[in-house]
């Protein structure tokens, strides 16, 4: 089957809006006119592709017509760029990955700012905890994506980038009302600690890891990378910060470390469309650059 070009375009706009009047908007067409689109796609392809929620959501089927149309947009942006048109008003290519918030809150940005000024892209983030960002793979939401998942996603390519580094620390008010006033792990069965989110199971893990129960635990959810470190950092409870976000505190003493010589460590791989592309390549060994320079082998 054969979808007309518009008609893609329309389906990532919707997709990527949310609603027909938003998508209309953003194509300057009228809100029918995006819906006429989308039913003759549906028509062509036998199959319904959106759910007719708020916001829309892609069916099975939608997630395979949505990742060819990335792939077209792509593909187009490639051949703009070479031939000039990249850095026309309007003219970049919107490349959506999806990268967890410590990557993005310590190296992740280097490594965007490092892709050739020419490239004619403009990047959307996806936000998503690493143990998680395949999913945005397979339903072609993303193009590219930072997981700890090795397996590669069926038309992927995977690569290992290298070893994220935390470590376990807490403020020393926070060790003197907790922990007796010593740093150590004894007794973080009861101590408050601190989660990005509820889906956050590093802390659980390391507490797991130790022998200690990671069931009742309070915890606070603060849900931002810079504000999740300055959290422990004010003794709100004890957490697992990257060394890029803690080395300093821990040399001024406004952090103390509770484990030394136990960091944790969560392998990171960056998975792709397997699929030729001069900017998803650009993107890439950008990525790959700056993460051997960022993270442990």
């Amino acid at each position: 089957m054969a979808f007309q070009l518009d008609h893609l375009h329309t389906l990532v706009a919707l997709v990527e809006e949310g609603t027909f009047e938003a998508a209309a908007q953003r194509l300057r067409v009228t809100a029918s006119a995006v819906s006429q689109r989308v039913k003759a796609m549906e028509q062509a392809a036998g199959q319904v592709l959106i759910q007719r929620v708020n916001p829309v959501i892609p069916t099975a089927a939608g997630d395979i017509v949505l990742r060819h149309a990335r792939q077209v947009q792509l593909l187009e942006g490639d051949v703009a760029t070479e031939l000039g048109a990249g850095l026309q008003p309007g003219g970049r290519t919107s490349l959506p990955l999806a990268v967890n918030a410590d990557c993005l809150g310590t190296w992740f940005l280097d490594a965007l700012a490092a892709v050739p000024a020419d490239s004619g892209a403009v990047f959307d983030i996806y936000r998503e905890d690493q143990e998680h960002t395949t999913s945005l793979l397979r339903s072609g939401t993303v193009m590219a994506a930072v997981t700890s998942t090795a397996e590669a996603v069926q038309g992927c390519s995977s690569v290992l980038l290298g070893s994220m580094r935390y470590r376990a620390v807490a403020s020393p008010r926070f060790v003197d009302t907790w922990l007796g006033g010593v740093p150590g792990t004894s007794a973080l069965d009861t101590a408050p600690m601190v989660n990005f989110d509820r889906r956050d199971d590093l802390q659980h893990r390391f507490l797991r890891g130790i022998g200690g129960r990671a069931t009742d635990v309070p915890r606070h959810h603060i849900p931002t990378s810079a504000d999740f470190a300055r959290a422990v950092v004010l003794g709100l409870g004890w957490g697992l910060l990257p060394e890029q976000q803690c080395l300093t505190e821990l040399g001024d003493g406004r952090l103390v470390e509770l484990a030394p010589g136990h960091p944790t460590d969560v392998v990171l791989y960056w998975q792709r469309w397997n699929i030729a592309s001069r900017l998803l390549d650009q993107v890439t060994d950008a990525v790959g650059r700056v993460a051997a320079a960022s993270l442990h082998p």
